[in-house]
Formats: structure tokens, sequence, C-alpha cells
């Protein structure tokens, strides 16, 4: 692009982006504020039960390799379509 320089060029993309895509800016601007309050709450989750537990910098607390981990057995869907068999 002979003779634009980079401040005419990002003018140039954010047009483009307005025009083509302005009916979905309030969409997806929803869908960040969304996603920011998640990842906020999440954060502020982990930081509460991370105050309860003991240090896991030392490794107390935290299982060895080869012992058993707590969690559920979960039964496979015979009529999985996602499943390669």
């Amino acid at each position: 692009m002979a003779g634009l320089q980079g401040w005419q060029l990002v003018i140039i993309i954010l047009l483009a982006i307005l025009l083509f895509a302005a009916p979905k800016l309030p969409a997806m601007a929803r869908n960040l504020g969304q996603s920011m309050r998640i990842f906020s709450s999440e954060v502020k989750q982990m930081r509460t039960e991370g105050k309860g537990t003991t240090d896991e910098r030392s490794g107390a607390g935290s299982p060895a390799a080869d012992e058993p981990v707590e969690g559920r057995v979960v039964e496979r869907d015979e009529t999985d379509p996602r499943d390669p068999r």
C-alpha cells in the first residue's frame, strides 16, 4: 500500500470494522462483559478456597503421585457420536 502510513491504515481498518461488524458490536461487548464477570468471580472463589487449605508451596495437602485422587466415576454413553468406537 504505497503512501499509507501506519495511523492511516489503522483508521481504515477501524472504519471497515465499524461498517461491517456494527450490528454485532453490542452482542460482542455484552459477551465480553459477561466473560469478565465470570472470570473475576472464579478468581475470587479460588482465592477464598485457597485461604482454607494448607500451603501449596510446601507440598503439604497435595496428594502424592501414587495416591488415588478423589473423584466420581462417569458412565460412558454408548450413543455418544463423539465416541471413536
